[in-house]
């Protein structure tokens, strides 16, 4: 295709948010989700509880996530939102998948993607990362549909090449799978407890550090040196963990 001027045309503006959304286990992730428009929810682990909302039947492989979102592309329904929960339960999927279709140029098959060696399973399997994307995109792109990418997460170090390393919070995926969804992704958000330090003297001139949780949870949307998150809205940096606070401030107009 030729390159002109003329390929140039003006962006469409605001359109429905692509999220990933990640932290400790029972913290509210899934119920956020519910909460989004017109959820439709992608399991690939029970999780659900007693939340009453709108499921495909318990995911058991990749294929059968590809099916879901297929179906949501190709019917006629009132879904406004797509909710895969959770992305760290699809990855095992993922990975056998590959390992089932994956034919190597010598015939070889591999039993699991470690077998492929040199961390080649791995960068094979982004290729089905990507694909998952693609459907996701098609959705929010061609039927204006949300998608909410709900993950665990781990505390990892982080080796940074401008301060000593230090540990944080991060999607708990293989390093370039989450590499890849957040770098696809509108906003990777952090649910978590809010909590408080407090210090005591221990004696000796010694202080002892504690942290204690306030009960009160939030959704951080900026990056900290304790956990990865990122917004493309200017969100404010902590809102209250729950889809309307979330909402208000997504569509808050800026101050003149």
């Amino acid at each position: 295709m030729a390159i002109t001027l003329k390929s140039i045309s003006r962006s469409q503006g605001f359109k429905a948010p692509a999220l990933a959304l990640h932290g400790s286990a029972g913290v509210g992730k899934t119920t956020l989700a519910a909460g989004a428009p017109a959820p439709c929810f992608i399991c690939t682990e029970d999780g659900l509880g007693k939340l009453e909302v709108d499921a495909f039947p318990l995911m058991t492989s990749f294929q059968d996530v590809l099916d879901a979102l297929h179906s949501l592309y190709t019917s006629e329904h009132h879904f406004q939102t797509v909710v895969i929960d959770s992305l760290d339960h699809l990855e095992p999927m993922i990975w056998q998948h590959l390992c089932e279709h994956y034919v190597g140029p010598k015939g070889e098959r591999y039993d699991s993607v470690e077998d492929f060696g040199y961390g080649r399973g791995f960068m094979f399997a982004l290729d089905l990362w990507r694909q998952l994307l693609s459907a996701l995109f098609a959705l929010r792109n061609d039927k204006g549909m949300a998608f909410i990418l709900i993950a665990h997460s781990e505390i990892k170090r982080f080796e940074s090449p401008m301060t000593d390393s230090y540990d944080r919070y991060q999607i708990k995926l293989h390093k370039r799978a989450s590499e890849l969804i957040m770098e696809s992704v509108d906003c990777v958000l952090f649910a978590d407890y809010k909590t408080v330090i407090e210090k005591e003297e221990a004696g000796f001139n010694k202080v002892k550090t504690r942290g204690i949780s306030t009960g009160q949870r939030y959704l951080y949307t900026e990056a900290r040196p304790s956990f990865v998150a990122k917004n493309r809205y200017g969100l404010p940096p902590e809102l209250p963990l729950n889809w309307q606070a979330f909402s208000d401030a997504l569509t808050q107009k800026p101050s003149p």
